[in-house]
């Protein structure tokens, strides 16, 4: 464990009677050696981990633990506890208690320090040697590794040393523990039969081999909130429950540090998959298709061979997930380690999308907040609102015009954080969060000098990959630590401010400035054709690529203190388009059942809401099952809706709300004609192609009829294509 345990930091009788309690007394201990800076900040900060999920563990183990901004480096310190300690493990209270404290930018190689120990914590031999150790010393060469459990001066009692009641640890003697350490002192696990036992035996008859004979294959993903004990004591705890089933058996961990991925080629040889965690598995979709066990990563540590067992039995029951979509990312073959989902193996073309999308969904929430927040103010203190002073100086309680210019005043600050969150996102998108500090500062830059929508859009690429390429510069160990938190952030956001102020940002800002000059001399035709292809946009895909492109298109726009009025009408059309397509199938299957299915007639149902609140993806489960007729019908009513939108001049401040922002709205009643209009167009056009399609060549299909096709039952259910 390098220096991160000494003497000091081993407490072989530790006085505590509570799991905060000693906590509190291993956390003074790093506080008198100058590890932790605020111990009661630090001591919250166990506690909230402790909060997420206990940290006992079966065999008399408590491992408290946490990333905290409190933390100077990487620190472990060991506690024993004769009588136990609750910490919340089914089979007792913990004698041994290690409290582990990393930065909150803890390095690769501290957390793979940190892995080791959680690994030896499987090993009883090592926890045997640990009970019976008699001075601090030891104990700290023991835990860093500067000593096995062979060569400590362990009594020969060791095995016998007194447990705490209802531990469910195996008892082994000290001579036994000392034979076994002989040949793991290197791995640090427990010795577990081979794979291929000397005298033939099946050590599970009848599940060891494949149904074609060979070896059953598993593979296993385990993580945990922290990402520094539980993710790897629960990956060792599998290896080994497979190795002694005599099944092959591989384990990515999700950690702290990223993940290498397991090869494609291993992953689709597997006969089974173990999913133990307390946190989403990164690109799950990789496992699709697979006899699945998904549990919490404490059964992982706790009843592997249980774990083991389970998925054979769902395998010989040919019980399977559903298969991934195609086109998701399976993975890297090159088994790289990664930050973020969906990078390696997919094209550029996806990844730039999913990386502009990272930023978007980000600042949606503050385009609306800010936008209705604005919208209300000039309702409510009329459209001088925004030359009104500072409510900080001027605002009376009783006047309604100081309460408009409050409101105001507070989207304006929301406002200003639209392009920073943007470019920050966009870099986290594509570097996690060493790219935020980076993507922030263009960010800001980009306000600053004007560069707008677009400029966020720039920064945030290029500080994402400004960070992507100092990862990949070989950095010396002594100076890993300081990467994260000072390296990284210091360098990226040198680079990105030079280019953001010296060399792009000033073209950027003037295209910028041109494309707002073109919005607002939009005017007559060129408006409303803008509309309608905004609106064909919106219903192409139903919230695919597509209606995010115009969607963002618009939302970009608005995304400043005082957009034009071109802008908001642009924002209108969308909205306005993309509530017809589910608006118009509820209607559809209302004014003519017969031609849905049941399913569908209930969808329909749920599609008067969605589409009220303008969730167009309202109306995918009618484009599912019938595309040809659905999605062409959809766009039409789209674009009539488009055109309307800005020939009647309707604006909105707001990105989002549907019906419900109405009051909002320029011009809110032809507002709401234009929709109708489209759902209007829509739904006549669903309707008349779905009952060309019912009627059958001699014109007396049963369903044409309208009283249903008599199903195999007995019962009228209308048949769908």
């Amino acid at each position: 464990m390098s220096e991160m345990i000494t003497a000091d930091l081993v407490d072989l009788d530790l006085s505590a009677d509570t799991k905060e309690a000693a906590a509190r007394a291993l956390a003074e201990r790093m506080a008198a050696l100058g590890r932790v800076t605020d111990l009661d900040g630090f001591l919250a900060d166990v506690a909230a981990r402790e909060a997420q999920m206990p940290t006992g563990l079966d065999g008399g183990i408590g491992i408290p633990h946490c990333r905290s901004e409190h933390v100077t480096e990487p620190t472990l310190a060991f506690g024993r506890k004769a009588a136990g300690i609750d910490f919340g493990a089914p089979d007792g209270p913990a004698d041994l208690i290690f409290l582990i404290a990393a930065p909150a930018g803890a390095d690769d190689a501290h957390l793979t320090i940190l892995s080791a120990l959680a690994r030896q914590l499987t090993n009883t031999a090592f926890t045997a040697a640990l009970r019976a150790v008699d001075d601090t010393e030891t104990a700290a060469a023991l835990i860093r590794g500067d000593r096995t459990p062979a060569s400590a001066d362990v009594p020969a009692d060791a095995g016998n040393a007194e447990r705490p009641q209802g531990s469910g640890a195996t008892e082994a003697g000290a001579a036994d523990a000392v034979a076994s350490a002989e040949d793991t002192a290197e791995s640090g696990t427990a010795p577990v039969p081979s794979a291929g036992v000397e005298d033939g035996s099946d050590p599970v008859p009848g599940t060891t081999a494949a149904p074609d004979g060979r070896p059953f294959r598993v593979v296993a993903v385990t993580s945990c909130p922290t990402g520094i004990a539980h993710t790897y004591m629960a990956a060792e705890s599998l290896e080994n429950a497979g190795r002694e089933a005599g099944i092959e058996l591989v384990v990515e961990t999700q950690g702290s540090a990223g993940f290498t991925r397991l090869d494609p080629a291993v992953i689709a040889a597997a006969d089974g998959v173990i999913l133990a965690h307390d946190v989403p598995v990164r690109e799950k979709e990789r496992f699709a298709g697979k006899p699945t066990v998904d549990v919490g990563v404490k059964a992982g540590i706790n009843r592997p061979a249980e774990l083991v067992a389970e998925v054979r039995e769902k395998a010989a029951r040919g019980e399977v997930t559903a298969e991934s979509a195609p086109g998701s990312a399976a993975g890297s073959a090159s088994g790289t380690p990664v930050e973020r989902t969906g990078g390696t193996g997919d094209g550029y073309g996806t990844r730039l999308r999913t990386w502009l999308m990272s930023g978007v969904s980000y600042m949606v929430p503050f385009v609306a907040a800010g936008g209705l927040l604005i919208a209300l103010g000039f309702a409510i203190g009329g459209w001088q609102v925004n030359k009104a002073p500072s409510v900080m100086d001027h605002f009376v309680w009783t006047q309604a015009d100081s309460w408009g210019a409050l409101l105001f005043q507070i989207g304006g600050v929301a406002f200003n954080f639209l392009i920073p969150v943007l470019a920050g996102y966009i870099a986290y998108g594509m570097a996690d969060r060493p790219g935020l500090v980076p993507g922030f500062v263009g960010g800001s830059i980009a306000l600053t000098i004007n560069a707008g929508f677009l400029g966020g859009l720039a920064a945030g690429l290029i500080a994402g990959g400004v960070v992507m390429a100092i990862q990949k510069v070989r950095i010396p160990a002594a100076v890993r630590g300081i990467m994260p938190v000072v390296v990284i952030p210091l360098i990226s956001s040198a680079v990105v401010g030079f280019l953001m102020f010296v060399v792009i940002g000033k073209p950027i800002a003037s295209a910028q400035k041109g494309m707002t000059d073109w919005l607002n001399g939009l005017t007559g035709a060129n408006a409303v054709l803008l509309g309608a292809l905004l609106g064909l946009m919106m219903c192409f895909d139903l919230g695919g690529p597509v209606n995010k492109v115009a969607y963002t298109f618009a939302t970009a726009g608005i995304a400043v203190a005082n957009p034009g009025d071109s802008a908001m009408k642009i924002m209108a059309a969308v909205m306005a388009a993309g509530m017809v397509p589910p608006l118009a199938m509820a209607l559809a299957t209302t004014v003519r059942a017969r031609l849905f299915t049941p399913t569908e007639r209930e969808n329909g149902k749920a599609a008067w809401v969605l589409g009220a609140s303008f969730i167009t993806e309202g109306a995918i489960p009618f484009a599912a099952a019938d595309p040809l007729r659905v999605i062409p019908s959809a766009m039409a009513g789209g674009a009539v809706t488009g055109a309307l939108s800005m020939t009647f001049g309707a604006t909105l401040r707001a990105p989002h709300g549907g019906i419900f922002v109405v009051p909002l709205i320029g011009n809110p009643f032809l507002y709401l004609i234009a929709v109708a209009a489209g759902v209007g167009v829509t739904t006549a056009l669903v309707v008349v192609l779905k009952g060309l399609r019912k009627r059958s060549p001699s014109g007396a299909g049963a369903v044409g009829t309208g009283t249903g096709a008599v199903s195999p039952a007995g019962s009228k259910e209308p048949v769908a294509a």
